[in-house]
């Protein structure tokens, strides 16, 4: 089953967390996962559903809130991303009816529900019964005006218990937010209420609120929407706000449907679970105002200016505040052209000698897998597959390379998966988008089954087939191949993957990142690969090359041999 949204839960410590993602599973109509990062923890780990929707992610040692959702973003499979704190609740079918927004207004976009207010808990006095809305532990039981210190309890701190009520509010319903000339977040009351606003189901705002946020995968790192160079936490709407607005996009609430929030209260029953110092705030708005007040932020195609004038007039904002910011402007002309968005293709090789029926049940995926995206075939004889190219070489590491640099240099797209003939492809492979232009980055889940028997085996590995990178970066590489293995042969210490080794004689310096699919790859063994297979631990020499040892006859997501060989 193919993922169309992934919600991504950073989580510190987070006591209501189990019951957000029952909120979630609960309210889920479609095709969407849950990737939870325990990040850090030092108080008990709440239950959380165990559920084949849910990924969770472990670390004992805290990475911080950004890093941990660009983790799961990583991650995740799929088109779209959904980032939630910790303590919420949703709409029934939110999911569906958010991607059915952005088929409206399009994938050049920031998205949130609107947001109400979340009562998850009150206090109950286990002496006197007194319940008081979650809310400031203040050590005694307390009178109705929810200050006034009952004298007929002597209860504390240990009496009072939380009781889940796990209750929406119907008041307050927020779906315009702004920021000052700081900048701080606000909401943005008398925006609701213009023509431009009320009168439509999805409004657009001048900000946005941290707790939640959707966009596609491809802009959350296009865009890098949750920059890590802020802190662990933050000025997190602004951010994702000011990047999508000044570089082209659009951030929009969709009032189709809501979340509920639970907000923190200060020093009481619910606080903030990461550590947090007034300088570790003042660096992410002192960040925020010189990329996006500064006009320093490279992907800009607007000057703030333009967005605060979009909404003018807007509250906390003056005359000379604008003023200001314009002349600040004038100091750093924006000179950037748009940026284009991601694109990708496939460079698909053969050497024309594999079994005419795994080269043709291994095309049929391949096809299925990627959709319209371009497949250039680059073969040593003809064949109708995709956009052929034919190179009449002899088989063998030189043709290989050839072939690849050959099929990079007729794509031109931003990013390239390279695919062998022999290599049975999951459409989750190709969800994948590379978080940067200076990386190798291989898909590792891969299992490899011998086609005489159905034999399935799995160790850690980064191989040719499963690469993917930026275009302009393997071009370079595959040339560089091409020119030593014509000039000095091929040799094993020269490396066959690219990125996968440190020895003096590779190709480049250029560094590999694994990442994996939730559902693996299937490698074809079979008499006529090009490289040998090995079916035991112990005929690897170096036995770090073999970690994670696997074997099975039931292949994950695939199941047995014979059963997805028949279907495909």
């Amino acid at each position: 089953m193919s993922i169309d949204l992934s919600i991504l839960i950073p989580a510190r410590n987070e006591e209501w967390l189990g019951l957000t993602v029952e909120d979630i599973l609960r309210n889920i109509e479609g095709n969407t996962e849950i990737i939870v990062v325990l990040d850090g923890f030092s108080v008990p780990i709440p239950t959380i559903p165990n559920d084949p929707r849910v990924t969770i992610v472990r670390h004992a040692e805290s990475i911080g809130q950004r890093a941990a959702t660009n983790e799961a973003a990583r991650l995740a499979r799929g088109k779209y991303l959904m980032k939630v704190d910790a303590h919420v609740a949703f709409d029934k079918g939110f999911d569906v009816k958010m991607l059915e927004a952005f088929k409206e207004v399009g994938d050049n976009a920031t998205m949130a529900p609107l947001m109400k207010n979340f009562h998850i808990f009150d206090l109950v006095c286990k002496k006197c019964g007194t319940r008081r809305y979650q809310g400031k532990n203040w050590g005694y039981c307390v009178l109705p005006d929810g200050k006034t210190k009952n004298p007929d309890c002597d209860g504390t701190d240990e009496d009072q218990v939380k009781d889940v009520v796990w209750n929406v509010k119907h008041s307050p319903s927020s779906f315009s937010y702004l920021f000052d000339p700081e900048p701080h977040f606000y909401y943005f009351g008398s925006f609701e209420k213009r023509p431009e606003c009320r009168d439509t189901e999805i409004n657009e705002t001048m900000s946005l609120q941290g707790s939640c946020f959707m966009c596609t995968k491809q802009k959350y790192f296009e865009l890098d929407l949750c920059s890590e160079e802020f802190g662990s936490w933050g000025s997190l709407g602004i951010e994702v706000a000011c990047k999508m607005w000044l570089s082209g996009g659009r951030v929009m609430i969709n009032r189709k449907t809501w979340y509920a929030h639970m907000f923190r209260t200060q020093g009481g029953s619910f606080g903030f679970p990461y550590h947090l110092s007034g300088s570790q705030t003042a660096h992410a708005k002192k960040l925020a105002k010189e990329l996006f007040f500064g006009n320093k932020w490279p992907k800009a195609i607007r000057p703030l200016s333009w967005l605060v004038e979009k909404f003018w007039p807007v509250e906390r904002w003056t005359d000379e505040d604008l003023a200001t910011l314009k002349s600040q402007e004038n100091h750093t002309k924006i000179t950037q052209t748009p940026p284009k968005s991601q694109t990708w293709g496939v460079v698909y090789y053969t050497d024309n000698k594999l079994d005419p029926v795994i080269m043709k049940k291994c095309q049929n995926a391949l096809k299925g897998a990627v959709g319209d995206h371009r497949i250039i075939n680059v073969s040593l004889k003809s064949n109708d597959f995709g956009e052929n190219i034919v190179l009449p070489l002899e088989r063998g590491y030189l043709a290989l390379a050839k072939q690849i640099l050959a099929g990079l240099e007729a794509l031109d797209t931003d990013y390239v998966f390279l695919a062998e003939h022999d290599v049975i492809y999951r459409s989750e492979h190709f969800e994948f988008v590379p978080p940067d232009n200076e990386h190798y980055f291989y898909n590792t889940n891969v299992w490899h089954v011998r086609t005489s028997d159905g034999h399935g085996i799995y160790y850690d590995c980064k191989q040719q087939a499963e690469l993917c990178a930026n275009r302009e970066l393997l071009v370079k590489h595959y040339r560089e191949r091409v020119r030593r293995i014509g000039a000095e042969g091929y040799t094993m210490a020269m490396g066959f993957e690219p990125g996968s080794h440190n020895r003096p004689e590779r190709i480049d310096d250029i560094k590999a990142e694994g990442w994996q699919s939730k559902w693996p790859n299937i490698d074809l063994r079979h008499d006529g690969n090009l490289t040998p297979s090995r079916w035991k631990q112990d005929e690897f020499r170096d036995q770090r090359n073999c970690q994670n040892w696997k074997e099975a006859d039931n292949i994950p997501g695939w199941g047995h041999f014979s059963y997805f060989w028949k279907k495909l």
